[in-house]
């Protein structure tokens, strides 16, 4: 009974707002206040705000959202390890033999725990180094 007498009294007052605006020559303003305020007293008229009264008051309803609240918080956790892992398990199975036979196929081996794999690159020595510097330094004529 109280909240019914507060959604009157808070669409009474917005209702006044509305017509404030209006006599200033704010027609859209004015039009959007009065909806705005309307929205209290269907809430009433619906039964919307005796359900939440209800709803607010038993335990058992905010049992059942706290029940709600974890299991949603469950389904975006393993989202998020799924998504950090790269899929599910099947599709990481499915990766890795992927990857198996591809390298099986170009034959290419598997490097030994420990060794070294030799450098394929030259190395470099200190006149080819300094070879593009001197080049600079000959162009300004130092």
């Amino acid at each position: 009974m109280l909240a019914e007498t507060m959604c009157s009294a808070v669409s009474a007052a917005g209702l006044g707002i509305a017509a404030i605006t209006a006599y200033r020559r704010r027609f859209l303003a004015a039009t959007r206040i009065a909806a705005y305020s309307l929205v209290p007293v269907g809430l009433v008229l619906t039964g919307a705000v005796q359900w939440l009264v209800d709803t607010a008051f038993s335990p058992s309803a905010w049992l059942g959202f706290g029940l709600l609240g974890g299991a949603w918080l469950l389904f975006m956790t393993t989202r998020a390890v799924e998504r950090r892992s790269g899929g599910s398990r099947r599709e990481r199975k499915a990766a890795a033999a992927a990857q198996q036979r591809s390298a099986d196929e170009s034959g290419a081996s598997r490097p030994a725990l420990g060794g070294a794999r030799p450098s394929t690159a030259p190395k470099a020595t200190a006149a080819d180094d300094f070879s593009d510097i001197e080049a600079i330094l000959k162009k300004h004529g130092i």
